[in-house]
């Protein structure tokens, strides 16, 4: 079984530090095969890399590396990480970039990790975090890489706010290339041949179900009912609410692109009534 490397940072792929990332893993693991989730993420934005991440670690093996760059605090007193969990391992910054994926685990351990001697102020993602990921993917224990860490930080990576007994808030977490404008109201699962769609929330939150029929989605001063199973249900150019393949409340445009449509940017609010 070769070691797997999936990389999600927020570099783009017009400047070399994916490449020069990847040269570190290869020099240090040459055996790792490398896997790019994305490298879009919005810069600096940690709430969407915690979305993304979430969105794609359960497809990997249990003995995947995650290595996530997305660090508006690198050189600063902010810790450097590595994550050992019932699912991968997880290399970056302690940022709160984890917390989606720590939400579904059972159970963790965590390091901080040592750091070398030459060591940029602005670049760990090649200093630190893909040395780290390199070494763990080839068989190095957790404890080895540095000193053990009992708290790490935490966001709250999905905004659900109950405003009324029947008005959920939320907001958007991430543009896809289609345009499709992604809420932070999920995960929903459908009962009952798509007539309800059952909202599971935070952990800490019970389960609440909504009449997909009469739900209405309110976003951009556009009102959106019923919440649709797929984009076929509407017709090309049509705006419509639907529950995307990650559970999530999305917003979209049957072969269109609602975000530019809407006007839509990350963190504008939606609202769902039910």
């Amino acid at each position: 079984m070769s070691p797997l490397i999936a990389l999600l940072t927020d570099f783009g792929t017009s400047d070399p530090y994916v490449g020069v990332m990847k040269g570190v893993i290869a020099a240090r693991c040459p055996q790792a095969v490398t896997i790019d989730i994305t490298h879009e993420v919005s810069p600096q934005n940690v709430r969407q890399a915690a979305y993304l991440l979430r969105s794609a670690y359960r497809y990997f093996p249990a003995h995947s590396v995650f290595l996530v760059v997305v660090d508006p605090g690198v050189g600063t007193a902010r810790r450097p990480i590595a994550i050992q969990t019932s699912h991968g391992l997880y290399v970056g910054p302690d940022n709160g970039v984890f917390s989606a994926v720590l939400e579904e685990v059972d159970g963790w351990q965590a390091v901080v990790l040592r750091q070398p001697k030459r060591l940029s102020a602005t670049f760990h993602g090649r200093d630190v975090f893909a040395p780290a990921a390199a070494d763990l993917a080839c068989g190095h224990a957790l404890n080895e890489m540095g000193t053990p860490l009992t708290d790490l930080e935490q966001i709250e990576w999905r905004r659900i706010e109950q405003y009324e007994p029947e008005v959920m808030i939320g907001e958007v977490i991430h543009i896809d290339h289609f345009g499709n404008v992604v809420t932070s109201l999920g995960p929903f699962e459908w009962r009952d041949a798509g007539r309800r769609a059952v909202l599971h929330g935070r952990p800490d939150q019970p389960q609440l179900a909504v009449d997909a029929l009469t739900a209405q989605v309110e976003f951009a001063g556009r009102q959106l009912s019923p919440i649709r199973a797929t984009y076929g249900e509407t017709q090309p150019g049509d705006l419509l609410a639907l529950i995307n393949s990650d559970q999530q409340l999305e917003i979209a445009v049957n072969q269109g692109h609602a975000a530019r449509l809407l006007g839509a940017k990350l963190g504008d609010t939606v609202r769902l009534r039910f």
